[in-house]
């Protein structure tokens, strides 16, 4: 007889996954393909190796966790301890689409699977959470090795080259420079896990290839968009050779949103820096629409327009407008570049309209750059194409983690949430399917 009814695997693993067990001694094992060794195709080879499955993780990078380490270049910024209600409002009109994998596998899941992997974390004074020795490297050999431990196959150089139309299989290629040579495996796992990240740092392995696959058997993908980007300013030649590359420290910028605090770069092509991104979503919609659009920039957020103003009224006979703004409100010679760039060199002679520039300096943008310099990606699969556990509807047993999925967030660790978070999710997800389909026989 048939039934339905639950198995005994189904209990979780450990606390920090809420994973899904396998079957017991003598019960099948499924197999399952991972397409992508970054972090979230980790994640998710580890949640289905803990249940039990059978594991191969296919990378076309001669090493897995490119971005991973990247990413942890300045130091691997993993989560944020803010409370969690306020954490998914960085998710924008994305948060209830995500709430339910990250409230499963939190922040906190993520600092214990970390110390899991003896590597201690500690909360910034930003709020940030970071490994205690604050490396990528050692985290990730330590991660390698555990995979490894748990039995996971490693495919380092080996494409993802889509589906076979007739058999479904998935295709991939041993190694690209030859693939038109030699003919490409057939994979026929029991489990999918789609991770292959979405556009940003084409050199990690994060090239959008996958895209065009995804559309042509009719999966809805949003067009792969900068986030976390910077944004082109037409600065003059006089400006760049005395400021590119200098931080603009303690601003406030606005977009259409609430403002922003923190710092920006001067870069040879326009801004970047984390105030920036933090309001990017917002500078790229405007420019979507129009062709271009205002940042306005508070040089001096610590002080009030009247403030300022006050100080500034006590310029001394025959002292230059430099000297004044660096004696009374202590702007440094970028900021006040910045306002003789923005007015072409034709500075306010009153207190008054001066102040409000400093509060209020609009900067005009032009454009996003280009996707490969951006940290990370909007944009990607359509979440109508993906049920609660993201399988894609219209291929049962495959299932889609990470970046690829239609949504964005600014630096900060919410990113690496969000992609481990849905890598978890996925897996579960995952297990859970094949428990369905392949029910108890009595």
């Amino acid at each position: 007889m048939v039934t339905r009814e639950p198995r005994s695997r189904l209990r979780a693993v450990n606390s920090e996954f809420g994973a899904v067990a396998t079957a017991g001694s003598g019960a099948a094992r499924p197999s399952a393909a991972v397409i992508g060794g970054g972090p979230g195709g980790l994640m998710a080879a580890e949640v289905l190796a803990r249940a039990g499955a059978s594991v191969t993780v296919y990378e076309h990078m001669p090493s897995m966790g490119r971005k991973f380490l990247i990413a942890g270049r300045g130091g691997l910024n993993i989560t944020h301890s803010e409370p969690l209600e306020q954490f998914m409002t960085r998710y924008g009109d994305k948060q209830d689409a995500l709430a339910q994998s990250v409230s499963a596998f939190p922040p906190e899941a993520i600092q214990a699977w970390c110390e899991g992997l003896s590597q201690k974390t500690f909360v910034g004074s930003s709020g940030r959470v970071f490994p205690l020795g604050f490396r990528a490297t050692e985290l990730l050999r330590s991660w390698l090795v555990e995979l490894e431990t748990l039995g996971i196959s490693l495919q380092t150089s080996h494409r993802w080259l889509g589906w076979d139309q007739v058999s479904g299989a998935l295709l991939v290629a041993a190694d690209e420079k030859n693939s038109d040579q030699i003919p490409p495996q057939q994979l026929f796992p029991d489990i999918t896990i789609m991770s292959l990240g979405g556009g940003s740092w084409q050199r990690t392995g994060s090239d959008g290839r996958w895209v065009p696959k995804f559309e042509e058997i009719g999966i809805n993908v949003h067009k792969l968009r900068p986030a976390n980007s910077g944004f082109l300013v037409d600065w003059t030649a006089e400006f760049i050779s005395k400021f590119e590359g200098m931080p603009v420290k303690n601003v406030s910028v606005q977009a259409s949103g609430n403002p922003v605090r923190g710092e920006m770069m001067i870069s040879a092509e326009g801004i970047e820096g984390g105030c920036v991104y933090a309001v990017g979503r917002e500078l790229r919609a405007a420019c979507d629409a129009q062709g271009n659009t205002v940042m306005l920039i508070d040089l001096r957020p610590d002080l009030s327009v009247e403030q300022v103003e006050q100080r500034l009224s006590t310029a001394k006979p025959k002292e230059s407008t430099s000297t004044l703004l660096r004696r009374t409100i202590g702007l440094p010679p970028v900021a006040i570049g910045l306002l003789r760039e923005v007015t072409k060199n034709v500075l306010p002679r009153q207190a008054s309209e001066m102040a409000a520039l400093i509060k209020s300096l609009p900067l005009q943008v032009l454009a996003t750059e280009e996707l490969d310099r951006a940290i990370s990606t909007a944009g990607g699969v359509a979440f109508e194409e993906l049920d609660d556990h993201f399988m894609l509807r219209r291929l049962p047993g495959v299932f889609v983690a990470g970046e690829m999925i239609d949504w964005e967030a600014p630096t900060g660790g919410y990113l690496l949430q969000a992609t481990l978070s849905t890598a978890v999710a996925a897996a579960n997800g995952a297990l859970s399917w094949w428990e369905e389909e392949h029910p108890t026989e009595m």
